[in-house]
């Protein structure tokens, strides 16, 4: 392709040249100097092989050949910015599409959404919840939230925050019948579980709280977190949860930590996306974002 195309910046300088008949007033116009205008005109006179502008007392004028050639020029360079526009419109004007986990959605991401639509109000986003695992070469999709340990080859990574777990429950429980007043009084209480995490959560929890192995007054699962976590607030357990999906509802005294101990794991919630996205405006503006409320969340 490059050997079937003239020099591009001699084509920019010769229709500026060719449109104000004058070198000075192209190079002022392109911010060069006069030399630098001469020597791409050249450029491309020795390139195609013709004259395209002759002198004539202290202006130059187009050659017959210059002028048919700066007609096809023209056209390139207007459907070229047409092309530039229609391309800026539709990247201004399309939604940023995120795809995350549900609960992730439910408990984190939407409550703080109006901080960046506040920011950024002329972008447009859609939040796909799924659990579905996004495959950025198919899906229509410019951004997701995963959860793991942040090893996906070929596409960039973010680590928004760690997955810490601990137990959270309703503040009445602690002076319920029967209270909840340390690990051990679990076993009369209801342990509510989402199954779709580490089946052993519980059991490891207990181990690092020096309890041993309990057996619960009764179990109860959901497939998804924000219903485990509704449950907690409700009263109808105690729930082992994400820490960062309980941090707005610890804030505001729906829910409680009876325990101090947390169980630390290596996997986390990672903002992943195809090479070269942060290129993107509107992507690069979600990034940011997105990383700052998640350190505030961390330093809570």
């Amino acid at each position: 392709m490059a050997d079937r195309l003239p020099p591009l910046k001699s084509i920019q300088y010769f229709s500026a040249a060719a449109r104000l008949l004058s070198f000075s007033r192209a190079a002022d116009e392109l911010h060069v100097t006069h030399s630098a205008v001469s020597h791409q005109i050249k450029a491309l006179e020795e390139w195609l092989g013709v004259r395209l502008f002759r002198r004539a007392n202290r202006q130059v004028i187009l050659t017959d050949a210059g002028q048919a050639y700066l007609k096809p020029v023209m056209e390139a360079f207007d459907r070229l910015g047409e092309a530039s526009r229609q391309l800026k419109r539709r990247e201004s004007a399309g939604p940023l599409t995120v795809s995350t986990l549900p609960s992730f959605a439910a408990k984190w991401l939407v409550p703080r959404l109006r901080t960046f639509r506040q920011e950024y109000p002329d972008i447009d986003v859609r939040i796909t919840a799924s659990e579905k695992l996004v495959d950025f070469a198919r899906d229509d999709i410019d951004l997701a939230i995963r959860y793991g340990r942040g090893n996906w080859p070929d596409l960039l990574v973010d680590k928004l925050m760690r997955h810490d777990w601990f137990p959270v429950c309703s503040p009445a429980l602690l002076t319920g019948t029967p209270p909840l007043q340390k690990p051990e009084d679990l076993a009369n209480h209801t342990l509510l579980i989402d199954y779709d995490w580490r089946e052993d959560a519980w059991a490891a929890w207990l181990t690092a709280a020096g309890v041993g192995q309990i057996r619960p007054n009764r179990t109860l699962a959901f497939n998804y977190s924000n219903l485990m976590i509704q449950a907690a607030i409700d009263g109808l357990g105690v729930a082992l949860s994400p820490g960062a999906l309980v941090g707005d509802d610890l804030a505001a005294g729906r829910l409680i930590r009876p325990f101090k101990t947390m169980l630390s794991t290596d996997y986390g919630y990672y903002l992943v996306a195809p090479a070269g996205a942060f290129e993107r405006p509107k992507l690069a503006a979600f990034r940011d974002w997105i990383r700052r409320e998640a350190a505030a969340t961390a330093g809570s």
